[in-house]
């Protein structure tokens, strides 16, 4: 049973889901006027929002000590650009690379720099990082140093405010966003969707920024269609989100190349690829990229962090996250500076002691934490804890559950099985590669198997054998 499908047996499977997609999207077309389109498989989730969503962004105070790693986005690890006793300043660049695809980082507090080491970080990952302890109270606003039009500003100079700024999508993935904005030679943007969809449960930081400061998340969708020379801009909003989609829907009548859509509730809307294809009704090819069908995408608190360091010269120091769950005294938005540890925001929340687990980001994508002497990092959306957990898995019942909650078409259950066989060419020929990681298999299957965490192990031993 746990053998390969043979190709009839995918193709079949793959055939009844196109089909039954088909029907969905054509229902829905009659009922919604406006063409949001039905993107492939998904669920219906316990959102958990009603425990944040009215909490307001609260500043988070000053820390006494941060770590700031040098590997927090995606791309090359950087190297430090400061040594053991230097003083430095709130806004300082203290990390880079020469690479293409990386991200500088800066000092989130003025202070001393005690060391440099290695520390584990909420991926998992243990990597260089720099240590600062505070010597003075730094507000933000104290190193706002331009008043810039950005519309007055060229394509490359946006580019390169961007990059010496250290912005990168704050959606989770943490790709650097100099390089969203600078598609190949020859390569066609017309439309730059923004996802304020925040599908995953508990986070709702992306839904107050939202509300709070609409104008920033539209003047910074503003200047990513300019740079990318994009004709028309998106914003994609949840309707779990009313508030957000009046708000920014009355702001957006200004101008009439951008426009906000409502979106269904459905996990994982969120997602790049299933966005594009709620919005536009277009399908991002196996192995491609969204420049690939004409769109750039990026998340709402990015287009607001861009807004920042494009108009008053501020570098990425901080972030909204969402402090959440039944583990948590009191649920939280908090803006907080990059390189505050989890022990400390947990202990000013309130952490319960019956918690059982803590998790990095929402529950659906985030990464479980083995110890909360980890920094919050520029992919940090939100610290959810929870005293309830399942841990006993059973073997899998063939139920295909997981085959049909797939947004990508695949087939969960036997990736899960050539991953724990070790069997990563044949997981290769069943696009391993093309998941997207977002959970749909694992909280679906009665089972309780690990679907995600199997996929994801042998996504990198597919990916380290490409390496060689």
């Amino acid at each position: 049973m746990s053998e390969l499908l043979s190709e009839f047996q995918y193709n079949t499977l793959l055939d009844y889901k196109r089909k039954k997609c088909i029907i969905l999207e054509d229902l829905l077309q009659e009922v919604n006027k406006d063409m949001v389109f039905r993107f492939l498989g998904g669920l219906r989730i316990e959102e958990h929002k009603e425990l944040t969503e009215s909490q307001p962004i609260l500043d988070f105070p000053i820390p006494k000590r941060v770590v700031i790693p040098l590997k927090q986005h995606t791309g090359a690890v950087l190297e430090p650009l400061v040594k053991k006793g230097d003083m430095v300043k709130i806004g300082d660049k203290i990390g880079d690379s020469k690479a293409f695809v990386s991200s500088p980082v800066h000092a989130s507090i003025s202070g001393k720099v005690t060391s440099i080491e290695t520390h584990p970080i909420p991926t998992g990952e243990v990597v260089p990082s720099i240590i600062i302890e505070s010597t003075e109270e730094d507000p933000i606003e104290e190193i706002v140093t331009e008043n810039r039009r950005w519309e007055e500003l060229k394509r490359e100079e946006i580019i390169s405010i961007v990059r010496e700024s250290g912005i990168v999508g704050l959606g989770g993935a943490a790709f650097p966003t100099s390089v969203k904005l600078s598609p190949p030679e020859g390569t066609s943007i017309d439309t730059v969707i923004l996802n304020g969809a925040e599908c995953e449960p508990f986070l709702t930081c992306d839904h107050r920024l939202m509300l709070e400061s609409p104008d920033e998340v539209i003047i910074g969708l503003q200047i990513i269609m300019k740079v990318v020379g994009a004709k028309q801009g998106i914003i994609g909003i949840e309707d779990n989100k009313k508030d957000a989609i009046e708000v920014l829907t009355n702001r957006a009548k200004n101008y009439r190349d951008i426009k906000v859509v409502s979106l269904p509730t459905r996990y994982p809307q969120g997602s790049e690829k299933h966005l594009i294809k709620s919005l536009l009704n277009r399908e991002v090819p196996s192995g491609k990229l969204p420049l690939n069908v004409g769109v750039v995408v990026n998340n709402v608190q990015t287009a607001y962090s861009i807004t920042n360091a494009v108009c008053k010269g501020v570098p990425l120091i901080s972030r909204v996250i969402t402090v959440s769950g039944d583990g948590i005294e009191k649920p939280s938005n908090l803006r907080v500076r990059i390189g505050t540890q989890f022990k400390d925001i947990l202990e000013y929340v309130g952490l319960k002691k019956e918690t059982k687990k803590v998790i990095s980001g929402g529950p659906m994508t985030g990464f479980s934490q083995w110890t909360l002497e980890v920094p919050v990092i520029k992919g940090t959306s939100g610290i959810i804890a929870l005293t309830k957990i399942e841990e006993e898995i059973y073997p899998c019942l063939r139920c295909a559950k997981c085959v049909d909650a797939c947004p990508m078409g695949l087939l969960p259950l036997e990736l899960g099985n050539l991953a724990e066989q070790k069997r990563f060419d044949d997981a290769q020929r069943l696009y391993a590669l093309d998941c997207i990681e977002c959970g749909s298999c694992a909280y679906i299957c009665p089972s309780r198997r690990p679907l995600v965490h199997l996929i994801r192990f042998a996504k990198a031993e597919i990916n380290k054998k490409r390496r060689r």
